[in-house]
C-alpha cells in the first residue's frame, strides 16, 4: 500500500450526489479509537438518520432538518479503528491513509471528499454536548460576515479550557509555552493572547479559536486558501504538520475579510491530546517547528531564527538539568526518558521537515 493510498471501497457519498448538504464534519484520528467511537456517539446522538440516504443524517430541530455527512480520515492506525469503524457507524466514510499524513494533510484529504456548504473541522478526542451541534450551526448561519465559529471547551474533569485568541505579537512567542512564561505566568504578552481581559461566558469576535472544534463556512476557507501563495488540496497550510495550523488559517480568514466568533452556548467536552500523547519527542519537535514556521511566514526570517535559538537553548538548559539530577540518582528511569527526548529535540534543530 503507498504512504497516500486511500481505501478502494465503493464511495458511499456517490449514491446521493445530488442531495444539498449544509454540514460536512471532517475528523482526523490516529490510534484514539475509543475516543473516536465517543466522539461518533455524541454526534450519533445529535443526529437522526434520514430518508434520502444511508451516509446522510440530519440534524437541529424536526421543522428545520439540516443535512449531515461525516468524514473520519484515519492516519494509519494500528488500533481498532478500521476494523470497528465500518460496523459500528456504516454511515461515517472512512478514508484510509496509508501512513500518518499529520492533522493538517488529514483535513485537507477529507475537505476535498466533503460537499457541505459549511464544515466543522472536529478533533476526535472531543464530544459534542446536547444542542451543542445545532446551536453552532445556529449561530455562524445567522451571523453577518462570520466565516469561522467554535464553541466552548470544557475537559472531562469539568474544567474550563480557554479557546479564544489574539493574534500573536513578535515578543509573544517567547513567553508563551516556554519557561519564560512558566516563570512569569501572568506576562502581558501570554495574557493578552489568550484573551484574560474578556469574560469566557460572553459570545464575542476573536482573532482565532483552538483548533479541537471549528465550524466554517466553506466560502470563508476558500477565501483562506486564495489568501496564500501555496497550493494545497483543502485550506490549511500542510508545510505545519500539525500545531499552529488553526492560527494559521484563521489569519487568512481574517484576511480575507471574515469575522471569526466564539460561541459560549455550544459545549464541546475536549479530552486532550492523546494522539501525540504516544510521541512526545515528536510533540515538542513538531509544536515547536510550528511556532517557527509561523514566525517566519509572517514576522520574517530574523524572527523566526531568533525563536528558533531561543527554543533551542531552553531544551539545552533541559537536557542539563535532567542529566545532573540522573547523575544525582534522582529517578533515573525518569531523568533517562526525558533525556532522550530532549536529545530527539535538539538533533532536529527545529527545523520544517
Amino acid at each position: 500500500m503507498s504512504p497516500e493510498s486511500q481505501n478502494t471501497l465503493p464511495n458511499p457519498l456517490s449514491s446521493s450526489l445530488s442531495i444539498k448538504i449544509d454540514l460536512s464534519i471532517i475528523i482526523v484520528s490516529w490510534n484514539v479509537w475509543e475516543l473516536l467511537r465517543a466522539c461518533l456517539r455524541s454526534i450519533e446522538r445529535e443526529s437522526r438518520p434520514s430518508t434520502v440516504g444511508p451516509t446522510i443524517r440530519h440534524f437541529g430541530p424536526i421543522e428545520q432538518p439540516q443535512t449531515l455527512e461525516l468524514i473520519v480520515v484515519d492516519n494509519a492506525s494500528h488500533d481498532a479503528t478500521v476494523e470497528r469503524l465500518p460496523t459500528l457507524f456504516p454511515w461515517v466514510y472512512l478514508i484510509q491513509n496509508g501512513e500518518n499524513l499529520g492533522f493538517t494533510k488529514g483535513n485537507n484529504r477529507g475537505y476535498i471528499k466533503s460537499r457541505g456548504c459549511y464544515v466543522y473541522f472536529l478533533n476526535p478526542d472531543t464530544e459534542i454536548a446536547e444542542n451543542s451541534l445545532w446551536s453552532l450551526f445556529h449561530s455562524i448561519e445567522g451571523e453577518e460576515g462570520v466565516g469561522l465559529i467554535g464553541p466552548r471547551l470544557q475537559y472531562a474533569d469539568g474544567d474550563a479550557q480557554n479557546n479564544r485568541r489574539r493574534f500573536p505579537s513578535r515578543v509573544t512567542g517567547f513567553w508563551e509555552s516556554t519557561w519564560l512564561g512558566r516563570l512569569w505566568p501572568r506576562n502581558p504578552w501570554s495574557m493578552r493572547m489568550h484573551m484574560l481581559d474578556q469574560p469566557a461566558d460572553m459570545r464575542q469576535d476573536v482573532d482565532w479559536l483552538t483548533g479541537a472544534a471549528m465550524l466554517a463556512k466553506r466560502q470563508a476557507l476558500e477565501d483562506a486558501r486564495a489568501q496564500d501563495v501555496t497550493d494545497f488540496a483543502g485550506p490549511f497550510d500542510e508545510k505545519f504538520f500539525m500545531y499552529s495550523e488553526e492560527l494559521d488559517l484563521c489569519k487568512r480568514i481574517k484576511e480575507a475579510g471574515w469575522r471569526i466568533l466564539f460561541e459560549p452556548a455550544s459545549l464541546v467536552i475536549h479530552h486532550e491530546g492523546r494522539s501525540s500523547e504516544q510521541v512526545i519527542a515528536a510533540r515538542h519537535i513538531y509544536f515547536n517547528t510550528s511556532k517557527v514556521r509561523y514566525y517566519r511566514k509572517y514576522f520574517g526570517a530574523g524572527w523566526a531564527n531568533l525563536l528558533r535559538f531561543y527554543l533551542l537553548f531552553e531544551f539545552r538548559w533541559q537536557l542539563l538539568i535532567e542529566r545532573l539530577k540522573h547523575a544525582l540518582g534522582h529517578k533515573r528511569q525518569l531523568r533517562q526518558r526525558r533525556i532522550e527526548v530532549y536529545r530527539q529535540v535538539i538533533d532536529s534543530r527545529l527545523l520544517e521537515r
